[in-house]
This record gives structure tokens, sequence and C-alpha cells, in this order.
């Protein structure tokens, strides 16, 4: 007669513990990576709301010959969500340049993104961020 040994089968403590820091690992790398991919994502929307907002500004000097230069004026832009962007993530502030009779907007952003901040655009085309975090150019990538 042979013996036969009744072992249980299963997972030990050790094993599992493995697999949790292995998961742990993977964590914490992969979910910066993501947060920052979702930030530059948004960062886009801002960027296309404010070269949107500046094609209008455009259009509506070459036929009236004058800028929007304050918020309650925005009506005149047709903008489709006033002065929010498509998915509320950025609000729109105008601002006059007085050395130039041009405008300055701003989008300020609703949610965290510190490297970067509020987006900003003007009349000429230059571009500006007041995050601390990456330079101005990196920001309008």
């Amino acid at each position: 007669m042979s013996k036969q040994l009744n072992r249980q089968q299963g997972f030990t403590l050790i094993e599992v513990m493995i697999v949790v820091l292995i998961i742990g690992i993977l964590a914490a790398i992969a979910y910066p990576n993501y947060s920052e991919h979702v930030k530059r994502g948004n960062r886009s929307e801002g960027q296309a709301f404010l070269n949107d907002v500046s094609a209008r500004q455009e259009r509506y000097f070459s036929q009236n010959n004058a800028y929007i230069t304050k918020d309650a004026d925005l009506g005149k832009l047709a903008l489709k969500n006033g002065n929010k962007s498509e998915t509320g993530k950025y609000e729109l502030v105008l601002s006059k340049v007085d050395n130039d009779g041009g405008y300055t907007l701003t989008a300020n952003q609703q949610f965290n993104d510190t490297k970067c901040g509020n987006l900003s655009l003007n009349a000429r085309g230059v571009r500006g961020s007041s995050g601390s975090g990456m330079s101005t150019a990196d920001c309008w990538r």
C-alpha cells in the first residue's frame, strides 16, 4: 500500500505579500504618469479654447474694427458655453491691453495643475502660463 499525503492547495502568506508588494510598486509608478497625462489633456482643452476665442476676436475685429475687452461683452463672440471651456475645466477672463489696443485672454483652470497654472494668449499671439513647474513652451506643447 502506498501512502498518500493530504496536502492543501492554496497560497502562503509570503506569496500573497509578494504579489501585494509588486502591485503597489506598479501603482506607485503608473498613477503619477496617468495623472500627468490627464492634466496634459486638460491643458489641450484650454489651449483649444483660447485659440477659438482668439479666432472669434479677430473675426469680430474685422467686422467692427475693435476687440471685445470686457467680460460683460463676451456674448458678442457667440461662445457656445459662455465664458467656460467645453467641459468647464477653464474659465475665460478678458483684459484690455492699453498700449496697443489689443486684448489678453486668460483661461483660469478649474482643476489642480500647479505646473502650468492658468494659460494666457494675447492679440499678438504671445502665449503664457502662470505655473511654476514648467516653462511656457512646455505648457503650450
